[in-house]
């Protein structure tokens, strides 16, 4: 029974994540309520961390991590599976027909109203992945100060790493690779 749960709640996931792996984010982060024995929200987190410092693509990434940490390998597997189906599936009828409808002002109005909720689905995930990552709710609620809110060396970090990342524009594996060492070291 796991393994059709995970293959439906991944192809809804795959269905409706328009706009690549960041796009999975908020419907993960909603999953993580619907099934909190799967994983939480730091969970999340790390699993960002670790697809993203992994090859291939982010919503694969996280489907695989979620499935095998839920059910093993098959589990691993079934995620995957379901993520992707709904991918191949459109694809394929896209294929069969687009070649006759790719000049209509209907397609052309389609992929312009999708291009907007695909920004939307992403700005949400990096507002998610900002709020876990740079701010510390729980200590603000504890203490009521304002400062308890930010997690200042998480700040710091990010601000560096951008400026680094805008002014050597080296590969991002390079700054992946130097945050997990200053991680180590500093242990934000």
């Amino acid at each position: 029974m796991i393994y059709l749960t995970l293959f439906y709640e991944f192809f809804k996931i795959g269905l409706f994540a328009v706009g690549g792996g960041l796009a999975t984010l908020p419907f993960l982060q909603d999953l993580s309520t619907i099934h909190p024995d799967w994983f939480s929200i730091s969970q999340l987190m790390d699993m960002v961390a670790v697809s993203e410092s992994t090859p291939g693509p982010l919503g694969i990434n996280m489907s695989t991590y979620v499935g095998f940490t839920t059910a093993g390998i098959p589990g691993g597997i079934v995620a995957t599976m379901g993520l992707v189906a709904p991918s191949i599936i459109v694809i394929i009828i896209i294929a069969s027909i687009f070649n006759k409808f790719k000049d209509s002002p209907v397609v052309e109005k389609i992929f312009y109203g999708i291009r907007p909720a695909s920004i939307g689905l992403i700005a949400a995930a990096g507002f998610l992945l900002m709020k876990e990552a740079l701010l510390d709710i729980s200590s603000f609620k504890e203490s009521g100060a304002v400062l308890d809110l930010f997690n200042i060396k998480s700040i710091i970090f990010a601000v560096i790493i951008y400026i680094a990342l805008v002014k050597f524009n080296k590969h991002p594996i390079f700054y992946i690779a130097a945050a997990a060492v200053v991680g180590i070291i500093v242990k934000f």
